[in-house]
């Protein structure tokens, strides 16, 4: 297992980067959640359609690529929606669906025109009919089609079609968010793979979240060098370097149990105890770096209007998105217990 990142993992992290400091902008606490221009900007330069099948037109890479690009979007706390559209929804629609749906549903996305969202979870079928609620969709009150899970069968349901109430809810910190409400909705079925779509959903969330507190960690080591008590800089109290050291286990454990997730989920590897492994360490080591954070910086660490709490917010969010550390010790548990008695 080489955890060395590819040339394309490099350059697409290098691109999202640049674009990411140029073009990212951010409302004022409680508003806004769609980053509109950043992800068009994002789909103009290719970076929305390089990690898919080369099929499509796109770079041919995949599930490393896009936890690459998930990073650098973590890292700017970028309000678009990566996980949702490309991650999940269109990569399952390339994997999973026709030509035509790919043509009407993923094209647009890729160019950064559409967005899909992904409830997996609040929904029956009954004849391709869904019925259902879900809350906190994430995009959902921006998204043009959704991806809904139900027993057994995932399907593609356009916004627009009579029977779907969408209405905005703000998470955190923004209203990005939606309570979607379906009443015999016709949906297209994409087959039994929901498991596929909350794999790769819940590696990405762990992939956005290295890149929160990776960046988290650098403002607060930063900071710590430079704000000074009692004539001293706070980083030269022993305390504070415990802290920041700890901090810095985190991150890395963060980055290396989400890389082993996805490189075996890219391998077409059994990876569901990694997977669960890798959302642990996220949801809990995400956790504590995000109050080191807040510690470190004191008094402006809970101010709203300050950079470091986009960090604390988007790492709160990110921790309990698709399951937070105690649901994944539970299932990892009963996945180790059912391999022993096997």
């Amino acid at each position: 297992m080489d955890f060395t990142p590819s040339e394309a993992s490099a350059d697409l992290a290098a691109l999202t980067r640049r674009i990411t400091a140029d073009k990212a902008t951010h409302d004022p606490h409680g508003t806004g959640g769609f980053d509109a221009p950043l992800w068009t900007a994002l789909g103009q330069a290719g970076v929305l359609d390089a990690a898919l099948p080369s099929s499509l037109g796109g770079g041919g890479f995949g599930l490393l690529e896009q936890c690459a690009v998930l990073t650098e979007l973590g890292r700017a706390v970028a309000a678009v929606p990566y996980l949702t559209s490309i991650t999940m929804a269109a990569s399952a629609l390339a994997e999973f669906g026709t030509p035509e749906l790919v043509d009407r549903w993923v094209l647009p996305v890729l160019r950064g025109e559409r967005v899909l969202a992904v409830a997996l979870s609040g929904f029956s079928a009954s004849g391709g009919r869904l019925s259902g609620t879900s809350s906190a969709v994430p995009f959902g009150a921006f998204a043009h089609g959704f991806l809904i899970a139900a027993p057994d069968e995932v399907f593609l349901v356009d916004a627009a079609a009579d029977g779907v109430s969408v209405r905005p809810q703000a998470t955190v910190d923004h209203a990005d968010a939606a309570l979607v409400e379906l009443s015999e909705v016709p949906g297209v079925s994409l087959g039994d793979i929901g498991e596929w779509l909350l794999l790769r959903g819940t590696v990405g969330v762990c992939a956005q979240q290295l890149g929160v507190a990776e960046r988290a960690l650098e403002l607060t080591a930063a900071y710590a060098a430079e704000r000074k008590q009692f004539d001293h800089v706070i980083g030269g109290f022993q305390a504070v370097r415990q802290r920041l050291a700890d901090a810095y286990v985190d991150v890395e454990a963060i980055r290396l149990t989400t890389l082993q997730a996805a490189w075996r989920l890219a391998s077409d590897l059994p990876a569901a105890e990694e997977v669960a492994t890798a959302k642990f360490w996220a949801a809990e080591a995400g956790h504590r770096v995000a109050h080191t954070t807040v510690h470190v910086h004191g008094g402006v660490g809970i101010d709203v209007d300050h950079l470091v709490h986009r960090y604390f917010v988007a790492a709160k969010r990110l921790e309990f998105l698709l399951g937070s550390a105690t649901p994944q010790l539970v299932a990892l548990g009963e996945l180790l217990a059912d391999r022993s008695r096997g």
